[in-house]
């Protein structure tokens, strides 16, 4: 085999139960298929990165379930006693949109029901601690929306609530957390807010030069490119400084990470153009109220989050004649919820 062909299997193989049983088992002709997309000469650096870091932010069926698994003997959050606090507390499904929390509140009733023999629907006692379980956190929305409604419709007067989720973004967690505090001040409810997560990654402006996010050290000077880069008045672009040390080892090198800012970047906006008024929150490097886009590389057997770089999500091959989704082949192709 040669290079191509070992990348092109590996990745193949790193995300091989994604959205298992709804689409087709992704294959390395899937992969070239998508890669191919891109232009020829950074075909085969792109798919080395990529593979590299997807192997780091891609969360398998069984690496979720035994992150959930292994949650249940947490002292940080239950204590000493495990059979009192799990029988106590209140496992949450409390999401308004989106399956992810039924899906991974099931994966941890088997866990709950293996370790401890308790069913996770007869757990829940006067006093017992609130535990809201997602996949990741990355703006924050969505767990905020789900907490507030709770907090001020059915929590009691004093709670603990436990966030648990695989990851975490810095910036949308604060932003969370800061707003429950304030929605429960607002409800007059005194609450214990406590948020856990596997890996915490770091996409805060200030840190922008340790970020784990894509955050391009540049623009090119693609005229549409310019252009797009000069309409965002509010939150300009901050460049990235290159050679800052993140945390988590995402990317293979600085090389590699420039490489795959640069092409999904690229990718992103040829996307963009295939519609004639896109979304304002549909940005390059995945959907975010401001700047080139949310830049996450984090996906999971389960669904590829739309705040990850529109290249690996975006499109459908099977869409009707015309439709912009044709225009485009997805490596990771995204299960959207109605409201």
């Amino acid at each position: 085999m040669n290079e191509r062909s070992l990348l092109l299997a590996s990745l193949a193989e790193t995300i091989s139960d994604y959205r298992v049983g709804e689409i087709p088992i992704p294959t390395p002709e899937h992969v070239n298929r998508w890669v191919q997309q891109f232009g020829k000469e950074v075909q085969l650096p792109l798919l080395s990165e990529v593979d590299h870091v997807l192997k780091k932010t891609y969360f398998s069926k069984s690496s979720v379930g035994h992150f959930f698994g292994n949650l249940i003997g947490q002292e940080k959050i239950a204590g000493d006693k495990l059979q009192e606090f799990w029988r106590a507390a209140h496992v949450l499904d409390i999401q308004q949109h989106g399956h992810s929390q039924t899906e991974i509140r099931k994966l941890f009733s088997e866990s709950l029901k293996d370790q401890l023999k308790i069913q996770i629907d007869e757990s829940g006692l006067a006093g017992g601690a609130f535990v809201y379980l997602d996949d990741v956190l990355f703006s924050g929305g969505r767990i905020g929306t789900d907490l507030s409604a709770w907090i001020v419709n059915e929590a009691p007067d004093r709670v603990t609530i436990h966030i648990v989720v695989i990851a975490t973004h810095r910036l949308g967690e604060w932003q969370c957390m800061e707003r429950l505090k304030k929605v429960a001040v607002q409800a007059g409810k005194a609450i214990d807010l406590h948020c856990w997560a596997a890996a915490r990654f770091e996409n805060r402006l200030a840190r922008r030069n340790t970020s784990e996010v894509l955050w391009p050290i540049s623009v090119s000077d693609d005229p549409a490119l310019q252009a797009y880069v000069a309409e965002e008045q509010r939150y300009p672009f901050r460049p990235r400084q290159p050679g800052g040390k993140s945390e988590h080892a995402i990317f293979s090198s600085e090389k590699g990470r420039q490489t795959l800012e640069r092409e999904m970047l690229h990718a992103g906006m040829r996307i963009r153009s295939f519609s004639r008024n896109p979304n304002h929150f549909l940005r390059p490097l995945g959907f975010s109220a401001f700047g080139l886009g949310f830049g996450s590389m984090f996906a999971t057997y389960r669904n590829c989050p739309n705040n990850t770089p529109l290249a690996l999500w975006w499109g459908d091959p099977d869409a009707a004649p015309g439709h912009p989704f044709r225009n485009w082949y997805p490596l990771l192709p995204r299960k959207t919820y109605a409201p």
